[in-house]
């Protein structure tokens, strides 16, 4: 039996998250994780927002990890995790109303970043809500002096990665056939963009 694995930010900030998404996915019926990681989101979101039918998704190393979740949970709205490498496997054929995603897109190198936003945009309904967790610069700006070092710690791991720029996520979203929304300020200077798709 795999144990569950455990991440503390996680725990910390399910619940600022879920207000969001109370909001953000009140009339959504069916949505895609992307980047499910421990599995923790996916069943807290999933218990707390039973109207949902939640979708975790992940490379194939995490799935033993989201499933000891999942399987300990004993829900029946939350799915088995999909294999999904936003820039080499197949993405899902059936559409979702919802998206979501927490801390994926600073540990991505941008040409994911780009076909994950093309991804989304495809795998939305019309009218669907994708949200986006994590942190955000803005005008090229750090919004604070720990994500500058967030930042440092990113880039000296993976020169690819690092917090990415709101307006260039914009363009790739409107590219992809979405609409922004909204901005939510979170704990630690973190942040929920939300788009819909036109």
């Amino acid at each position: 039996m795999t144990t569950k694995p455990f991440a503390e930010s996680c725990a910390e900030n399910q619940q600022p998250i879920l207000d969001v998404l109370r909001r953000e996915f009140a009339a959504v019926q069916r949505v895609l994780e992307i980047g499910s990681g421990t599995g923790q989101h996916a069943v807290f979101f999933a218990e707390q927002l039973p109207h949902l039918i939640w979708q975790t998704s992940d490379v194939a190393t995490y799935h033993p990890g989201i499933m000891a979740w999942i399987d300990d949970a004993g829900l029946a709205n939350v799915q088995a995790p999909l294999t999904l490498d936003v820039a080499h496997d197949q993405w899902p054929e059936q559409m979702f109303d919802g998206v979501f995603s927490a801390n994926t897109v600073h540990i991505m190198s941008w040409p994911e970043v780009e076909i994950m936003f093309a991804g989304v945009g495809r795998a939305l309904m019309a009218g669907g809500r994708f949200c986006l967790y994590g942190p955000f610069n803005y005008g090229g700006e750090f919004t604070s002096a720990s994500n500058a070092r967030f930042d440092q710690w990113l880039k000296a791991r993976d020169p690819n990665s690092g917090v990415r720029n709101f307006e260039d996520l914009e363009q790739l979203a409107a590219t992809a056939g979405m609409r922004f929304l909204r901005d939510y300020a979170m704990p630690a200077n973190n942040r929920i963009l939300v788009w819909t798709k036109t």
